[in-house]
């Protein structure tokens, strides 16, 4: 059901912005972003009991919890900047969303080096328990 919504939410963007073209073209941008807005802000209502989900999971786990902060800082990164990007493609800034595309990905990479170090140290421990 929530896909469902979330996909008439698009319709209805889509369809705004097309009647919007042949009438007001300067207004195309701002429905765009709008019904993008309206499909993100949807989306978190959902994802808080995935969150409240994997808090409980992670601890009756004995999972780390900077680990668990890294990965959602990772997607929450990879998200806004895949959501930017494909505005601005929108708006015609091929060049510029191709750059920041790259830069993100710099910057997942970056942010990542903790799990890395993490993942060496289980690896290491593990040889040394054999």
């Amino acid at each position: 059901m929530f896909v469902f919504r979330l996909c008439c939410i698009a319709v209805i963007t889509a369809i705004c912005a097309l009647v919007l073209k042949n009438h007001k073209s300067e207004l195309v941008p701002l429905c765009l972003t709008a019904g993008g807005i309206i499909m993100f802000l949807y989306s978190f209502d959902y994802l808080t009991e995935s969150i409240e989900f994997i808090k409980s999971f992670t601890q009756g786990a004995g999972i780390n919890n900077d680990i668990i902060r890294i990965i959602f800082k990772i997607v929450g990164i990879g998200f806004l900047v895949e959501l930017t990007a494909s505005s601005v493609k929108e708006l015609g800034f091929d060049s510029i969303a191709d750059k920041l595309v790259l830069c993100g990905k710099i910057i997942i990479f970056v942010v990542s080096v903790p799990i890395l170090n993490s993942t060496y140290k289980i690896i290491v421990s593990l040889i040394e328990l054999a």
